[in-house]
């Protein structure tokens, strides 16, 4: 009887053991063994989106003619269109040149533009995380702003050899310096605590006692370019909603972000062309 219940003991005791062990060693090695296991496994969620990529690539071969030429005449319609809008963007740098030489002001800094594909996800009530599939390999740094057409994506928190993790705008790990689309106070952006499959939101603080939000009058929240992270101008989302903060000297509210933040398969890294 004591030999069988030792036997039915001994999974809970070698447990028992292996989280005591994993408890009492050093910071420095869990932190190799949690960065040597990350890229032991990161080939996986990154063949698998390579997989997905060929997926839809043969999907698409599957579309008759007719719907090839039409698709084609369609993209030629927005890309005649995001010309123009390139040479409107192209004169408008070359002016403020212009004026930086003029006015003898110092230059903004510049960024190099590194597009990358969503390899993974991670959604949780607690963080969100995006994986894509460039890290070290193309001189991504950590910190570095991640954008996409509808404003911010998050920011870099994890370079790897091939991969780099990002924090969403959503999570509420993430926290930055924003600004109201017409004033230039700065108020205070923080990632709300999302549900899975619910849609996303962040939260504002030390907004000013005169501003007004709601959801049938939104406003646009913006970054306000202090912190040297994020260029300012980038839209985070539409604030609904504001209310009277518990001590009665500001307003805080929720701001309701892109729904697109959950289904992006491809995001563009800011990477400065002067390291800070």
């Amino acid at each position: 009887m004591p030999s069988n219940r030792f036997d039915q003991a001994k999974p809970f005791v070698l447990l028992g053991i292996v989280v005591l062990g994993w408890l009492l060693l050093p910071v420095a090695v869990k932190s190799v063994l949690r960065v040597s296991f990350f890229e032991l496994q990161a080939p996986v969620p990154a063949a698998a989106s390579v997989v997905h990529d060929l997926q839809e690539y043969w999907a698409e071969r599957a579309h008759s003619r007719n719907a090839l030429i039409e698709a084609g005449r369609e993209l030629q319609r927005v890309y005649a269109g995001y010309e123009y809008q390139a040479q409107q963007a192209q004169a408008l740098q070359a002016e403020v040149e212009r004026l930086e030489k003029l006015l003898r002001l110092p230059s903004d800094s510049h960024y190099r533009f590194e597009t990358a594909r969503v390899a993974r996800r991670d959604l949780s009530g607690w963080w969100q995380r995006l994986v894509i599939r460039k890290g070290a390999n193309y001189g991504i740094p950590l910190e570095a702003p991640v954008v996409y057409s509808g404003g911010v994506v998050g920011r870099v928190v994890e370079v790897h050899a091939y991969t780099a993790v990002v924090d969403l705008i959503s999570s509420p790990q993430l926290r930055l310096a924003a600004t109201f689309e017409d004033d230039t106070r700065p108020v205070s952006y923080q990632g709300g605590e999302n549900p899975p499959l619910a849609p996303a939101h962040g939260e504002v603080e030390f907004v000013p006692l005169d501003l007004f939000a709601s959801s049938a009058a939104p406003k646009r929240l913006v970054t306000s370019g202090l912190g040297g992270v994020f260029p300012s101008g980038l839209t985070i989302g539409m604030v609904t909603k504001l209310e009277l903060s518990p001590d009665g000297l500001f307003k805080s509210g929720e701001v309701a972000l892109d729904p697109r933040l959950s289904e992006l398969t491809e995001v563009t890294v800011l990477v400065p062309v002067t390291p800070p």
